[in-house]
């Protein structure tokens, strides 16, 4: 197919009938790695030397990201966090809940986030403002954002022009008998980094539960989360079966639960074509999770077996970002003004 940038890009598809629209920059449809701790932990010293004493905690509203000598640290440390490299797709999912909760605060902290951490690809769930974030991508030169405007507290992408080649952004499993196993349904993204095409797809699964599968009722939380889990399987089964697939997001629930409560059951027993990336993360320490308020580990990063190798590369990274210990005064700081769940991030090498 021709590949062409995403404001000259087709967005229907078999499953998903709804055309796009674009707004300047903005698409819009209807439809632990040892060195990065290091370098946390290095980050976290500087700050300690730089600021002794305790610092009172900022009012609600007031993000300590914000202002004066506070900013200009919190520059220097996003210099020693970035995430990013130029050898290697970096990938992030982050559930950024109700954005903007905290209005141009939370707009103006989440725009120094996304650079510092300096990824090629952001997957967002929970965009309750479309306004807000249009005017937050308008921030970002060299960048642009797409967001799926019909659910509540919808999905988006944020991605770099300058590496992610866009050729495709629309909706799966959009029609109302879906609705039960998808609540906002995936979103799509066929990319070409580089020389390598690739497959992305956001996801927000359905939330809560007691933890209990039961099969015999289709509205049971736990039902739900693995309805949709093997809908996405059958998809990529179907139309991807040879390409090199990311399927990230918010997936509401552990990797780790028994085999008779585990929704994840269909590509857990499929070992030769799928892998969670982030099985490390979920089976490690709960400070290390991306759900830390309950704990729990909830946002999930899963690849198909043409990614393997990358994964294997002594340079490939797959951990949850801890930025409420590099941008904030900690956890209570970065919940207040940004989001209770804290970003995963995924780099693959370049295939030489």
């Amino acid at each position: 197919m021709q590949w062409t940038r995403s404001t000259a890009i087709p967005t229907t598809h078999p499953l998903s009938p709804k055309a796009g629209r674009s707004l300047g920059g903005l698409r819009y449809d209807r439809e632990v790695d040892d060195r990065i701790r290091t370098l946390i932990v290095a980050a976290l010293v500087a700050l300690v030397v730089l600021a002794p004493g305790c610092r009172s905690r900022p009012p609600a509203g007031e993000s300590s990201i914000n202002g004066g000598q506070e900013e200009s640290e919190s520059f220097a440390v996003q210099e020693e966090v970035a995430f990013g490299t130029h050898e290697t797709l970096d990938v992030v999912t982050w559930n950024i809940e109700e954005f903007p909760k905290n209005g141009q605060a939370t707009a103006d902290a989440v725009v120094q986030i996304l650079q510092g951490l300096d990824a090629d690809l952001f997957a967002l769930q929970e965009i309750s403002d479309v306004d807000a974030f249009e005017q937050m991508v308008d921030q970002m030169p060299g960048w642009e954002g797409y967001v799926e405007s019909e659910w509540y507290a919808g999905l988006a992408y944020l991605y770099r022009t300058g590496t992610i080649e866009v050729g495709r952004n629309y909706e799966i499993y959009t029609t109302d008998e879906f609705w039960t196993a998808f609540p906002r349904s995936p979103q799509v993204m066929e990319f070409r980094f580089g020389t390598d095409e690739f497959v992305v797809i956001n996801n927000h699964f359905k939330c809560c539960g007691d933890g209990l599968l039961d099969p015999e009722d289709s509205w049971d939380e736990e039902t739900r989360r693995m309805d949709a889990t093997n809908l996405l399987k059958a998809y990529i089964d179907t139309n991807f079966s040879q390409s090199r697939v990311v399927v990230l997001g918010d997936f509401n629930d552990s990797l780790t639960d028994m085999a008779q409560n585990n929704v994840f059951t269909s590509l857990l027993d499929d070992p030769d074509n799928y892998l969670f990336a982030d099985m490390g993360i979920a089976e490690g320490e709960a400070s290390q999770w991306s759900f830390p308020s309950y704990p729990s580990h909830l946002d999930h990063v899963l690849i198909t077996n043409e990614i393997f190798d990358g994964l294997e590369h002594e340079d490939s990274s797959v951990l949850p970002l801890r930025i409420d210990e590099i941008f904030f005064d900690g956890w209570w700081d970065y919940e207040q003004n940004v989001s209770d769940h804290r970003p995963v991030a995924l780099r693959i090498p370049l295939a030489e």
